[in-house]
């Protein structure tokens, strides 16, 4: 009988500090544990059900460990060089990265942006630096608006974003310049280029809104994708994960307005494909609360998340796999607004099936090899599988 794997991605939530997390400047960095201790606990308590609360050695407040838990649960440990959306998810389906994806601490060359403005047909451009998000369109959203240059900018990321206003500059014109930028992008191995958007009139009601798009570099060689492709199974991917794999072997997708909006898509996307892998990656975390450093809207945030997984779990069939993780920490109790370099959580719930202690994987590939392996696919080159533990 065909199966389903059904892969969601808590964008940003770590589970305590990778071993090599002091070269990362990001020791003792803990999203979760940090977190819940910064609000008093969490209230997760199907997470907590599933065996969150049992992956050791971490301790989240409010969410013990579980008596018998649910699903097998364990932890993931990055090999790629980095702590960001591209390369956790790239790791994911067993893709190594040994050298890093380029960081801009000075900006992008002058000459590659006068080349960009060939280009692009753009006139000009503002910024060039790196820099939050939400304080740069406050800074120059009211002279974005009188020249009508976008803004760039980057962060310790690789990523090149442009900001501009929905209305006046145009949303299909900013995809349109995002895309553009990626065909140019390569040459300085940039991970993402990134499409900011925002309403408002005056610099201090500018925000951002919802339809962000990321444009990524694709992913070289053979991984779970190119399995999935050769065997003809679909691909239906949720969110941001269509941009992250620049829609290697996709073949649906959707995007989404928030967490809430990508889990009723979700269920949408269990009803519609029966079998090979649903993906979805939930990014509210991380835009909305983690580089913003809220601790008490992270918390509400995977509160709501639990809530809206509840029912997901019941409508699970017994062909059915629920893999849950994350790509990258972020806490949001920490020093900076950067992502963290942490461990990632790993629970794999199947119903009827026996879970197990998975203790900690030496890489995030680990989760595309348990993929690969529930799917029938061809052993990955990267990563070993937990199903058959």
């Amino acid at each position: 009988m065909d199966k389903r794997v059904i892969i969601i991605i808590l964008d940003s939530v770590g589970i305590g500090h990778a071993p090599d997390a002091a070269n990362y400047g990001d020791e003792g960095a803990s999203t979760l544990a940090n977190t819940a201790r910064a609000v008093g606990g969490l209230k997760v308590p199907n997470l907590q059900k599933l065996g969150l609360g049992s992956i050791e050695p971490c301790e989240i407040l409010g969410c013990p460990p579980a008596q018998a838990p649910m699903a097998s649960y364990g932890r993931m440990t990055e090999k790629n060089c980095g702590k960001d959306t591209t390369t956790g998810h790239w790791e994911m389906i067993g893709t190594r990265i040994e050298t890093p994806f380029a960081t801009f601490p000075d900006g992008f060359p002058e000459e590659f942006l006068q080349r960009w403005l060939k280009k692009t047909g753009l006139k000009g451009y503002l910024c060039n630096k790196p820099i939050s998000g939400t304080v740069v369109i406050k800074e120059l959203g009211e002279e974005h608006l009188r020249t009508g240059f976008p803004i760039v900018y980057t962060s310790a990321d690789s990523v090149f974003q442009i900001a501009a206003h929905e209305e006046a500059f145009g949303l299909e014109e900013l995809y349109e310049v995002c895309r553009l930028t990626r065909e140019m992008a390569d040459e300085l191995r940039i991970g993402r280029v990134i499409a900011r958007p925002f309403v408002g009139t005056t610099n201090d009601n500018f925000t951002r809104t919802p339809n962000r798009r990321d444009y990524s570099m694709r992913p070289k060689g053979e991984n779970l994708l190119t399995a999935l492709q050769a065997a003809d199974l679909p691909f239906y991917a949720i969110g941001k994960i269509e941009d992250i794999y620049a829609g290697l072997a996709v073949t649906k997708a959707v995007h989404t307005k928030s967490n809430a909006d990508g889990m009723q898509k979700l269920a949408a996307a269990m009803e519609e494909q029966p079998d090979g892998l649903i993906f979805a990656n939930l990014v509210d975390f991380d835009m909305l609360y983690g580089h913003r450093r809220n601790p008490r809207g992270y918390a509400d945030c995977l509160e709501e998340f639990d809530r809206l997984l509840g029912p997901l779990i019941l409508h699970m069939g017994r062909n059915d796999h629920l893999i849950i993780s994350a790509d990258h920490g972020l806490d949001p109790t920490y020093k900076g607004t950067d992502h963290t370099r942490e461990r990632v959580p790993l629970l794999i719930y199947s119903p009827g099936r026996e879970a197990k202690a998975l203790g900690t994987r030496e890489t995030f590939a680990d989760l595309g090899a348990t993929v690969s392996d529930i799917l029938g696919l061809p052993p990955l080159t990267f990563g070993k599988s937990c199903y058959s533990l």
